[in-house]
């Protein structure tokens, strides 16, 4: 019998190595990567990432992980916890707990070890985030911590049998992770298929910038000569090649096994796995079958308590299949040298040999159990495999409790229906589980939700109360709970609400009646039921303090705050609310985070924008601390955008969208993160991303739109402003009527009071109405034209534009009251005069702190359009070259292009023309007289594109097409493109010609 024919060379994976090195080298340099490896069973990714760490060596921390084959509900965050536990005993605990920041805490739900003298938050305030973000994040500031100091490599392999908690995990690193972080990822592409969670897993990482994935592929003929050689010392005989090479298919691991056949060939695959199995004596094949049972790795330990012979058969039968290259000795474990071995050897169990072995690996884990070990999960494993359902059910109730505290919540959901399915398999299970079934479906419902799975949470519920007497306590709760699992429609939340309030009159279970009330009063607000939910959220503030629960007083406060704001105009009586809110909320996490919320939103909303900045930044600082920031913090990096936004910032907030979005945020949180997006493509001029944007948008964003006004019209005012920026004032049109319809009942009564949002809105629908009313004046085909993609004929065009123009002069007239009726009502007016006049007016109004920074050029734009219109060129020309020069400074690329082509078509105007005459205007200053200067020599910039501007301060920044496009978030092709067209606008020969000229000429001495 011959030992492991092992190549002492990796073979055939030189380039897959240097790819894999490039993204280490990436990621030490200071730029997160990721590498997801796929391959089948044997092709060789194992070697490939040993041979990886083994290059690397100790420059860098390298850190595997691997998951654990425990069936259909696998341990929870096992690879994730034995590669942190090596980290742990390389740094020392204090140093992992001090890199780990505020969520040090949280480290012990992996490492129970680390709990010794922590202590924090407890209960829901350390539950803040659904699905274990709070530990996400945790682990996400401890890599990026430690990488610091040193760069860090982690390694999970095995991702087929990965269990839902850390799929939840790894995704959560894969958007959010930065720093020197190399991730690697592998997984057996045969054991993938359709459904697999991990499979939906590798379509979205192929969607991320960071992510290299690919798989391994079979060895050439000629490789598989190399690797024989490697192994044996001399060159096969091109007969010996055919047939290795035949029978293997160029697989590295039926390489090795079939040189150990000797002559003979085996049939079947089965045959060549067990090739080795079988010649082993029949002490050492009993061993095997044991181990096989325990999974592909199994401690010392574990096989001595299991094993029912004395040490030395058992240390005799692990010497001969270590011998025999069976199994390899990896520091305390046996483990198989293959996973594709461990389960022939498992297939070859008997059942009744099976279920005694499970039995012995399940009282192991009982004993380790009362050692203080975390090992619920395997007990309910074993004890399932030995089909003994009275103690599989405790240890699954067991296991259950440990992943929730562990914020593996997929897990304990998971666990959670394995114990109802073994629920009526025992006698007195609610005694067992010291809880009754119902709330059994409640609890694995709760799970099932933060784990993601509304679906199943909703099914488990319905049938619970299907289950429940009308008389059941726990009815009111599952109906609460069901609202709050329910995402497709507003109304059935709220009739869910109803029906809980029913069961619970005033006296009864007030904590449970608090958080109804409340929760319904939210609702109500937002179904525009403002009368009802204010009373409600009163009822909710005062039964919250008397039932010492100041969380919930402070939620309702929250919403009693805004619903006085938007729904009666009383400004100063909301911001009180809110101030109230934020005080009942003492220290809770949560309460806090929803008060930054709302006090940021409102406070922008009435026009106070860098007060509306710094209320978000603090609540962004606060989530950082207790640990959310990349969680619940996202909402709150929205809210710090949109003032960005309106004060001119127009970068700062590109930047936090984009990071906030790549931290893949709750649907909920993203469709206000891709709102401000669609308002930085459009004005910016990036018309085809602002369409991708519209055209894209997932299912579940279209239905909170359904419900939420204040998602509805931002993304109805995008529509509108979208289609003019096309040049397709028919579209606009038919996009401010739908406005209008939303606005307005049939009855003529006004649907919507909430004026922060409607104001900005009805200055979109009076633009659609003026581009239909003047595209006789611009060429555009006259009316019929303008509206023809609306399929409307002119009189009903007409129609529209007065239902439109009338919507929209009732809703001014109904939001005088709001603060910034002053800056939108001016610009709506001026839209449907239509002259200078009115255009001066809306200017005046744009000078206001409470105007947003995009309406003075925008204004500006336009009382030159109606100057030069009436024949003022003169005048024209030099608000024209304020509106360019102002659009400029802001980075509005739209409204640069605008003004560049009202210039041209008024007689050659261009940007150099236009801003020489707008320094004429004035003198007297210094700093005219340098734009004066500058103006009198031709722009070579002036007809490029903001996105070529873009491109070409890459130009000169020295980046290659390729790094541009990864910069840009664009291919390198398109990157090309861009680069030959400012090539050609500028008349530059090389790029470095094209950089120097967008430097521009070198200042003169003196």
């Amino acid at each position: 019998m011959t030992s492991a024919a092992v190549s002492p060379t990796m073979v055939g994976r030189q380039s897959q190595l240097a790819r894999v090195r490039e993204a280490y080298e990436a990621a030490a340099d200071g730029e997160f990567r990721a590498v997801v490896l796929g391959g089948e069973a044997g092709v060789g990714k194992t070697r490939l990432l040993r041979e990886l760490g083994a290059s690397i060596g100790d420059e860098a921390h390298v850190l595997f992980g691997q998951c654990v084959d425990l069936g259909d509900v696998a341990a929870p965050y096992a690879p994730v916890t034995s590669a942190l536990r090596e980290l742990a005993g390389r740094l020392g605990a204090e140093r992992l707990l001090d890199a780990a920041g505020p969520g040090r805490i949280l480290l012990s739900a992996l490492l129970p070890e680390l709990a010794a003298g922590e202590t924090g938050e407890a209960g829901d305030a350390v539950r803040i985030v659904d699905s274990g973000g709070r530990l996400h994040e945790a682990v996400a500031v401890l890599l990026e911590s430690v990488s610091a100091e040193r760069p860090v490599v982690l390694v999970v392999e095995d991702l087929h049998w990965v269990d839902g908690s850390t799929l939840a995990l790894l995704r959560f690193l894969l958007r959010s992770l930065a720093g020197r972080v190399l991730l690697v990822l592998s997984y057996r592409s045969e054991d993938v298929g359709r459904g697999h969670p991990v499979r939906a897993f590798l379509s979205e990482s192929d969607r991320l910038r960071a992510v290299d994935r690919w798989e391994l592929s079979r060895l050439t003929r000629g490789q598989v000569r190399k690797q024989m050689r490697a192994i044996t010392g001399r060159t096969p005989t091109d007969a010996v090649l055919d047939r290795v090479f035949r029978r293997s298919d160029g697989v590295p691991f039926f390489v090795e096994e079939l040189l150990d056949c000797d002559d003979s060939v085996p049939e079947t695959l089965r045959e060549l796995l067990l090739g080795r199995y079988e010649r082993l004596s029949d002490e050492a094949q009993a061993l095997l079958r044991l181990v096989s049972t325990g999974g592909v790795r199994v401690s010392h330990a574990a096989l001595a308590e299991v094993f029912d012979g004395p040490a030395d058969a058992l240390d005799a039968g692990a010497r001969e299949a270590v011998a025999a290259g069976v199994l390899v000795v990896d520091g305390d474990d046996y483990v198989f040298r293959h996973a594709l071995v461990r389960e022939a050897v498992l297939d070859d169990l008997l059942p009744g040999e099976r279920a005694r072995f499970h039995a012995r690996y399940a009282a192991y884990f009982e004993r380790a159990a009362e050692a203080g070990r975390r090992v619920a999960a395997e007990i309910s494993f074993h004890w399932m495999g030995a089909h003994d359902a009275e103690k599989a059910f405790p240890a699954t109730i067991d296991a259950m409790r440990q992943a929730r505290d562990a914020y593996a919540y997929a897990t304990a959901g998971a666990l959670g229906e394995r114990a109802l399915e073994l629920w009526d398999r025992v006698g007195e299970p609610a005694s067992i589980a010291e809880m009754s079934r119902i709330v059994l479906f409640s609890r694995t419902a709760a799970h099932l939700d933060k784990a993601g799975e509304s679906a199943r949470a909703r099914a488990l519920l319905e049938r619970a109360i299907e289950e429940c007497a009308p008389d059941d306590p726990q009815l009111p709760r599952l109906l609460r709970d069901l609202s709050r699992y329910t995402y497709d429609g507003n109304q059935q939340r709220v009739e869910l609400l109803e029906r809980s309030l029913e069961y619970l009159p005033p006296g009864t279970d007030d904590m449970l009646r608090t958080t109804v009330i409340a929760e319904l009063a939210g609702r109500l607000m937002v179904a525009s039921r403002y009368d009802e939910a204010l009373a409600l959220a009163d009822e909710a503030v005062e039964l919250g303090l008397r039932s010492d629960a100041p969380r919930y007083s402070s939620v309702a406060a929250n919403i009693r705050g805004v619903t006085r704001a938007h729904a009666r105009g009383e400004i100063d009586e909301a911001f009180a609310d809110l101030a109230r809110a934020r005080e009942y909320a003492g220290s809770d996490g949560a309460a806090l985070l929803r008060y930054w919320v709302n006090a940021s939103d409102l406070t922008h909303l009435v026009g106070r924008y860098e007060d509306a900045l710094h209320l978000a930044e603090e609540g962004m600082r606060r989530a950082a601390e207790i640990g959310v920031a990349r969680s619940s913090g996202t909402i709150l990096m929205s809210n710090a955008a949109e003032p960005l936004l309106e004060l001119g910032r127009l970068d700062e907030a590109r930047q936090l969208v984009d990071r906030a979005i790549g931290m893949d945020p709750p649907v909920t949180y993203r469709v206000y993160l891709e709102s401000c997006s669609l308002w930085l493509a459009i004005w910016t001029g990036d018309l085809a991303g602002a369409r991708e944007l519209l055209d894209n948008r997932p299912a579940t964003a279209r239905r909170i739109a359904v419900d939420e006004s204040q998602v509805r019209h931002p993304l109805l005012r995008a529509r509108i402003e979208l289609a003019l920026a096309e040049g397709d004032p028919g579209g606009a049109l038919t996009h401010a009527q739908a406005a209008a319809d939303d606005l307005a009942a049939p009855d003529g009564s006004l649907r919507s009071q909430e004026a922060g949002h409607t104001l900005p809105l009805v200055w979109a629908m009076t633009r659609a109405v003026r581009a239909v009313r003047g595209a006789d004046e611009r060429g555009a085909g006259g009316r019929a034209g303008a509206v023809a993609s609306s399929g409307a004929d002119a009189s009903g065009a007409d129609a529209a534009l007065t239902a439109v123009e009338a919507v929209a002069r009732r809703v001014l007239a109904g939001t005088a009251s709001w603060p910034t009726h002053g800056v939108w009502a001016p610009m709506a007016a001026a839209e449907l005069a239509g002259d200078a006049p009115a255009f001066r007016a809306a200017i005046d109004a744009a000078e206001s702190e409470l105007a947003p920074a995009h309406l003075m050029p925008y204004a500006l734009l336009q009382l030159a359009r109606a100057l030069l219109a009436a024949g003022e060129r003169r005048e024209g020309r030099t608000v024209l070259g304020r509106a360019r020069e102002t659009a400029a400074e802001i980075g509005l690329g739209l409204l640069v292009a605008e003004a560049d082509a009202m210039g041209h078509a008024a007689g050659g105007i261009g940007a150099a023309a236009a801003g020489a005459d707008a320094s004429g205007a004035d003198a007297g200053s210094a700093a005219d007289a340098g734009r004066r200067a500058a103006a009198s020599t031709p722009d070579p910039l002036a007809e490029l594109t903001a996105r070529e501007r873009q491109v070409l301060d890459l130009v000169a920044e020295g980046l290659s097409n390729r790094q541009i496009g990864e910069r840009l978030f664009i291919s390198g092709k398109t990157a090309s493109v861009h680069v030959s067209a400012i090539l050609r606008k500028l008349g530059a020969s090389t790029r470095t010609e094209a950089a120097r000229l967008a430097a521009g000429p070198p200042a003169r001495a003196g």
